[in-house]
């Protein structure tokens, strides 16, 4: 009889589907559970169940795509397998699922569907109840026909591995009626075929099924040992033998000759079909008949050689096509950068223009932004999107012009500049070259590498560009040129003429948590070898990283932090990471049953590429919470203190610029008794001490308007008092016209006494009539605000414009205020507003 006639399955069972393979009797596979039916079914039969009786199910193949399923269930195949639940592990991240670890057992036919809701439940009927196998008659010969077949496959494994001995002593051993469903669930099998092997209801027809996939794999094993098997004349060695020339009149030297002559017919034919333009190819050829003629002895042959090979290296003729699809560059980009709106913007933009026309130039884009935010990786998914090569130029430090455009051939060690060396490397003449840290250029005695790069980023200059080796014009108009920057400060005007500025501001903190768990956390979980059954990280978690132990415009230090956390989870994992072989009884089926499990997960583990050990169940995601948080990273760096800070008359808060985002900024003032002297520290530029000037000196004249006197009640509030004015953190270099608002507001509180609203921050120049100035780097100041908690953010009316620019989340959680002279910005500065000059009218404008 069948090994399985001893197992009597319920007549009710609950059914789980699976879309990933078919499960066969005998045969051990891993299903991963994430549809609402097959969790409650976990849920309701497996995690309460204690009987056996309990954790056996009915598991049906569904070719149906579960990320299409509907509420209703759909056709259900009337063959199945009843399977025993052996492990149950579950997870909660990325999203809810359990793996569940399940042996077949015997087949089963689908009678009546009881239920749908809240998991499927049918009444079945048990299969595999059949004759005894004789070794006589057609299927005795059948089955003996397939047992010499298995065994035929498993002496062509390497017998010396363990599982592989131990499985063939175990075919001796296993029932010749279980040999095609354990066989067919190890060998490589597509699922339409262990499909057709499970409605293989009697042991003729499975056999028949069976066997021609059990060929078909014993065919391919002995076509791979064909190929990897050495054949018996590779030992012999091949001499060519030179035949003896007679006579005198062959030397050393005219053999030399004759190998060099060959060397020239063959470089002259390579130089032919370069397919390099006339003048380079006239070049070329008035080269080589100087090489001709030249001995080897002499330096300059070897100097003449390897410009002949780099003029054949050069790609004159060889481009790639562009990939011109709009709809899936959209997609690509979206997938690979989370925000970044205007970049992506512009590069679909050249792809529609270059789709109109196929002769467009490359454009000259310029990223310009802090460090961190992806300008780098742009570049990359710009060229991936497009289909092109990738070749970037690292240009920070570089300080030889040379560098670009190489050393003329008369130098000792000349060589060609990095632009081509790059379209070298590449081997195409239409790659994306990524100039990478262009502001942060050198300059030396050997020239100014920022000046040799203008040639190289015109557009209407760089189809002949020349470089100094090869002095012979390049084109390199249909390079796609993108540079990057973290400040254009630092830029000569006339390089920055020649490109594209594309702004890429910071991230708000909504976008660092979409970031992080769209890429940071995956690519540091694959490169410290976990996997989200591992660890889990929480949004909130993400939110305290980003508020409380990184302070920045871009998403670096965020992932360091990431890399810390992974290397950490390591440690633990590491140190309570236990596997046990399969040496424990599942419930239910004997000892041939259990040696069937163990046979068929190690033979595809070692020999045929899969893996059915079974193992300890593992502990459940270790989770980083607050605490874990301060185990790991300690405690936080950085802690909101704005409202600590302004508890006192004479400190304001400002918005600053740097090439790293944009940051709040404190200013401190206080008086003494004195002669009216005004101190500045905090390492200020000449344009902030001249903002200090301008800021006392409007207060003095407005001071009646204000009511702003000294501590004698005099209407000068210099007279008999000296100023301090302090910008904190004294060793970062300061300078800029956007902190006069600022200056002004506070000293405007120590005057009156009176304190500035704790969740204000402002940004504005000033004149010395009143009026506020546009600044620059709104956005990046707003970010930097936001991110410190504050509310009410004042900035010029003249940069309105600038608010397109701010995300519509942050813009919504704060309040601008327009101001377009001081009495807008102080009123809206005091709790209650400030008393109003009497000859100016309050213009003050909200949005």
């Amino acid at each position: 009889m069948s090994s399985n006639s001893g197992i009597r399955i319920p007549s009710r069972m609950p059914l789980l589907l699976t879309h990933e393979g078919v499960l066969l009797p005998g045969s051990t596979m891993r299903i991963s559970v994430d549809t609402s039916r097959n969790m409650q079914l976990v849920k309701s039969r497996l995690l309460k169940g204690t009987s056996l009786k309990s954790t056996i199910i009915g598991v049906i193949p569904n070719t149906r795509d579960p990320e299409h399923d509907t509420e209703d269930l759909p056709a259900l195949h009337r063959i199945g397998t009843a399977g025993l639940a052996v492990q149950v592990v579950g997870s909660n991240w990325p999203k809810p699922h359990y793996t569940l670890l399940i042996t077949g057992l015997c087949r089963f036919r689908l009678i009546q569907l009881l239920k749908e809701r809240p998991f499927p439940l049918a009444e079945v009927q048990q299969l595999d109840q059949m004759e005894q196998l004789s070794a006589d008659g057609h299927l005795g010969e059948l089955s003996q026909h397939f047992y010499q077949a298995a065994v035929q496959l498993v002496d062509m494994l390497d017998m010396s591995v363990p599982v592989v001995a131990k499985l063939r002593r175990l075919l001796d051993s296993l029932p010749r009626e279980t040999l095609p469903d354990v066989l067919a669930a190890m060998i490589r099998t597509s699922n339409k075929e262990k499909l057709q092997v499970l409605d293989a209801l009697g042991l003729e027809e499975r056999f028949k099924k069976t066997l021609p996939l059990l060929t078909r794999q014993i065919e391919g094993l002995k076509l791979l040992q064909k190929t990897r098997k050495p054949r018996p004349d590779d030992d012999k060695r091949v001499l060519s033998v030179r035949p003896v020339r007679r006579g005198l009149q062959f030397s050393l030297d005219e053999e030399e000759e004759e190998e060099d002559s060959d060397d020239t017919a063959l470089l002259e034919r390579k130089i032919r079909a370069a397919n390099m333009p006339e003048p380079a190819l006239r070049v070329c050829l008035k080269e080589l008949k100087r090489l001709k003629k030249m001995p080897q002895s002499m330096p300059e042959y070897a100097l003449t050689r390897n410009y002949l090979e780099l003029m054949v290296e050069l790609p004159w003729s060889k481009s790639t096509t562009d990939c011109l699809d709009i709809r899936a560059a959209r997609v690509l980009l979206d997938s690979d950068h989370y925000a970044m709106e205007k970049l992506k913007k512009r590069v679909l933009e050249y792809l529609a223009v270059r789709q109109l026309k196929n002769n467009l130039k490359g454009p000259i884009l310029c990223f310009v932004g802090p460090p961190g935010v992806g300008k780098t990786s742009v570049g990359r998914s710009i060229a991936k999107t497009l289909g092109r090569e990738f070749h970037r130029i690292a240009l920070g430090g570089v300080c030889d012009q040379s560098d670009i455009r190489g050393h003329r051939r008369t130098y000792v060690g000349s060589m060609p500049g990095r632009i081509l060396n790059g379209l070298k490397s590449v081997g195409v003449n239409n790659p994306v070259f990524l100039l990478d840290e262009v502001d942060k250029l050198g300059k030396s005695l050997q020239g100014d590498p920022a000046a040799a790069l203008l040639e190289v980023l015109d557009p209407e200059q760089n189809h002949s560009f020349t470089d100094h080796y090869l002095n012979v014009a390049f084109d390199l108009s249909q390079v796609l040129f993108i540079a990057t920057a973290n400040t254009t400060a630092t830029i000569p005007p006339a390089l920055l003429d020649r490109m594209e500025v594309l702004q890429v501001p910071g991230y708000t903190q909504e976008e660092k948590v979409e970031i992080a768990h769209r890429h940071l956390i995956p690519h540091q979980l694959e490169q410290h070898g976990l996997t989200p059954q591992q660890v889990q990280i929480p949004q909130e978690s993400t939110v305290d990283i980003i508020s409380r132990y990184t302070r920045e415009a871009g998403v670096r230090s965020l992932e360091r932090k990431y890399g810390a956390i992974c290397r950490a989870v390591a440690v633990k994992v590491a140190e309570g990471h236990k596997v046990a072989k399969a040496e424990h009884v599942p419930p239910g089926p004997d000892a041939a049953g259990q040696e069937k499990v163990e046979a068929e997960g190690e033979g595809r583990e070692d020999s045929l590429g899969g893996s059915a050990d079974l193992a300890l169940p593992p502990e459940m995601p270790i989770v980083i919470d607050r605490h874990a948080l301060k185990d790991i990273l300690g405690p936080p760096l950085f802690e909101m203190e704005v409202s600590e800070r302004l508890t006192l008359p004479g400190v304001a808060i400002g918005l600053a610029w740097t090439p790293l985002g944009g940051e709040i900024m404190f200013v401190e003032a206080s008086r003494m008794e004195g002669d009216g002297q005004l101190t500045l520290t905090g390492q200020l530029g000449d344009v902030m001490k001249e903002s200090a000037h301008l800021a006392i000196s409007w207060l003095r004249s407005n001071a009646k308007t204000y009511n702003l006197t000294n501590a004698a009640g005099s209407p000068d509030p210099l007279e008999g008092t000296d100023i301090h004015l302090h910008f904190p953190a004294g060793a970062v270099t300061k300078d800029g016209p956007s902190a006069g608002v600022t200056m002004v507001t506070c000293l405007a509180s120590l005057f009156s006494g009176r304190l500035v609203r704790s969740d204000v921050a402002m940004t504005g120049e000033i004149t010395l009539r009143g009026l506020v100035l546009p600044v620059g780097g709104i956005k990046d100041k707003v970010l930097a605000a936001h991110r410190a908690g504050l509310k009410r953010i004042i900035i010029p009316k003249r940069n309105e414009k600038d608010l397109e620019e701010i995300p519509a989340p942050v813009r919504a959680e704060l309040d601008f205020v327009l101001a377009a002279c001081l009495d807008d910005v102080l009123n809206a500065a005091f709790d209650a507003g400030f008393p109003a000059p009497r000859a100016l009218p309050r213009l003050a404008s909200k949005l």
